[in-house]
């Protein structure tokens, strides 16, 4: 590996391998998550601009009162589209660039799409410029999760991760906060505020970023140590001499140099397939990471939350006893902003499997009650009640799936795949949240399907399959390194994961230290080492 050789003084302790968090390093690590606001806010300002009288004659022509389900499947699925095909390519353009600069050059994408969206009036340019943004959206979405993960310290990955949703839901209370400003303008600023108004995050974001350091898991990826050691000392407040950095960086080297040693790089289609590698009935194989990856985010986009966030201005319409639709999607938005929060201490103190587990069994309840209420009565009750449930449903989300399987994904991959396995993931999530996108409209709408309130029980099954999933696959990587979590993987199974316990380190099996000597950590909990 070029870059020189790395030697480590001391033992390779496997809880010792990462220096103090610092303000400074949890402040540098958790501006990172900021990423998540502009990409709440495109997602969720739409849901009120399809409600506004102005908008729907500018689509529709005058005297329109809403928008038709072809137009609103359009409009809603097309940034979905665009997201797909974005974190795909940011999937090499991080291994080629950096992850830093593929973040940078995804804010300037979506710039140009939003520029586009704001200068619509009618329906090709907003179409158009959502599916430019969506490059953008997409390689931000999936790239930031990766950065994030690979910088972030061990003890707090989850709950800075956490806070990548977070801001998503801010973006949500934001977008719904200006759509409710704007709702009642006659004029195009009803909908080119709060479209236009997406710049900013964006650019604060780009900005900001130039700023911070780029991953060092990329530049030992690239064989540049001396860049490496000198990011993670920056990250970490230590100087690269430091022996905790050095700790840290070898184990970083040890393990890459393992998973090469397994699975060897090729050419560009041969690390595609690396993505593949393995048998599905080996929990560590490529292959087997890769589904858990890929079918994690589906069952996040198979609970159903986006038909609130995109479709709630309209379905609420729908309920017909609602006196202003925009101020209860405004509400929605404020229980999702209010949960998340929770999981900055749940992710690290209860773990990612039992969250995943509990908190798609309180969605499936919340979800059959909505749907039984709506199929029985119509009354002013029953649609407070539905109301209700609604909210509290969106609060076992946003304080466990929501979170959760974006942290999850940037945890389970190796570092020779991680980029490619991360944007794949995030891939599936942006293709499953198109297909809803598309088909939530024709299952709903008075015209069309007509569901209503009965679309819950598709969403109840649904996330059904997804508590089971959760049961059966989901590993617990709470307290561990990144190096950790492969060993982890490589020696239990989903269902035995949370009593596993460091016993060694890759950069003691690797040779990359002088003493071979490894604590005994045997009796040592996981609660011990976070």
């Amino acid at each position: 590996m070029a870059g020189g050789a790395v030697v480590v003084q001391g033992s390779p302790d496997p809880n010792r391998v990462e220096a103090p968090v610092t303000i400074k390093a949890y402040c540098m690590c958790a501006f990172a998550a900021f990423g998540g606001i502009f990409f709440g806010y495109d997602s969720g300002y739409i849901n009120g601009v399809m409600g506004m009288s102005y908008f729907i004659q500018q689509i529709e022509g005058p005297g329109a009162t809403a928008l038709t389900g072809d137009h609103k499947s359009l409009i809603t699925s097309i940034l979905s589209a665009g997201t797909f095909f974005g974190a795909l390519i940011a999937g090499d353009l991080a291994d080629w660039t950096g992850r830093r600069t593929t973040i940078v050059g995804g804010c300037i994408m979506f710039l140009i799409g939003v520029a586009l969206q704001t200068a619509s009036a009618g329906l090709s340019l907003i179409v158009a410029g959502r599916l430019v943004a969506g490059f953008g959206v997409g390689a931000v979405s999936a790239i930031l999760i990766l950065y994030m993960s690979e910088i972030a310290p061990r003890k707090v990955r989850g709950a800075l991760v956490s806070g990548y949703q977070f801001c998503v839901t801010v973006g949500l209370l934001l977008a719904s906060a200006i759509d409710y400003a704007t709702q009642d303008r006659q004029d195009s600023g009803s909908y080119r505020i709060p479209i236009g108004l997406q710049m900013l995050w964006a650019i604060i974001l780009g900005v900001g970023l130039c700023l911070l350091p780029e991953s060092p898991r990329y530049f030992v990826k690239k064989g540049n140590l001396d860049r490496a050691a000198s990011a993670l000392a920056r990250l970490r407040g230590q100087s690269v001499e430091s022996e905790l950095i050095q700790d840290e960086l070898a184990e970083i080297i040890a393990n890459h140099e393992y998973e090469l040693s397994v699975v060897p790089e090729g050419g560009y289609w041969a690390t595609w397939l690396t993505c593949f590698s393995g048998s599905i009935w080996k929990s560590s194989s490529n292959l087997r990471r890769t589904i858990l990856g890929t079918s994690l985010q589906m069952c996040q986009q198979w609970t159903g939350v986006n038909f609130v966030f995109y479709f709630g201005t309209t379905f609420f319409k729908q309920l017909g006893t609602i006196q202003n639709p925009f101020l209860i999607s405004l509400i929605t938005t404020l229980v999702n902003v209010c949960s998340t929060p929770i999981s900055f201490w749940s992710m690290e103190r209860v773990g990612r499997r039992p969250l995943l587990i509990w908190g798609a069994l309180g969605m499936v309840i919340c979800q059959f009650i909505v749907a039984i209420i709506g199929t029985v009565t119509s009354s002013d009750s029953a649609v407070k009640a539905m109301i209700a449930f609604i909210c509290i449903y969106i609060f076992f989300f946003a304080s466990t799936w929501g979170p959760g399987a974006w942290v999850v994904i940037g945890e389970i991959y190796p570092l020779p795949m991680r980029a490619r396995g991360v944007a794949l993931s995030t891939a599936s999530n942006w293709l499953w949240n198109c297909i809803i996108a598309v088909i939530t409209p024709y299952m709903v709408d008075e015209d069309k399907g007509n569901l209503g309130a009965k679309v819950f029980y598709i969403w109840g099954a649904l996330c059904t399959t997804c508590f089971v999933y959760a049961y059966l696959l989901i590993p617990e990587t709470k307290g561990l390194t990144l190096e950790q979590v492969d060993r982890m993987l490589e020696e239990t199974t989903p269902r035995t994961s949370a009593k596993w316990v460091p016993h060694s380190t890759y950069a003691a099996d690797m040779g990359f230290t002088d003493k071979a000597a490894v604590t005994n950590v045997e009796n040592t909990t996981k609660e011990e080492v976070v």
